[in-house]
């Protein structure tokens, strides 16, 4: 039975495996490099936008909250 078994099996250890080493490994390289810091100035510029559109947003929250419940930021 393993007299069978042993040309595929050594042929699937040298050909196929090694391949699927390496497409596995790049494959799980690539996404881990494109996470991570804006790449160019207009992302960068984007991102600085939206965080001033929520600072103001939050700054509005924060007057409406002190108009209706003057008490709100001791009960946090």
């Amino acid at each position: 039975m393993l007299q069978i078994l042993e040309v595929p099996l050594i042929l699937f250890l040298v050909v196929v495996v090694p391949i699927w080493l390496v497409l596995h490994y790049r494959a799980n390289r690539r996404p881990i490099a494109s996470v991570g810091a804006p790449t160019n100035d207009g992302e960068v510029a984007d991102l600085w936008q939206t965080a001033r559109r929520m600072e103001e947003r939050i700054r509005t929250l924060e007057r409406i909250l002190d108009a209706d419940a003057p008490n709100w930021r001791g009960r946090i």
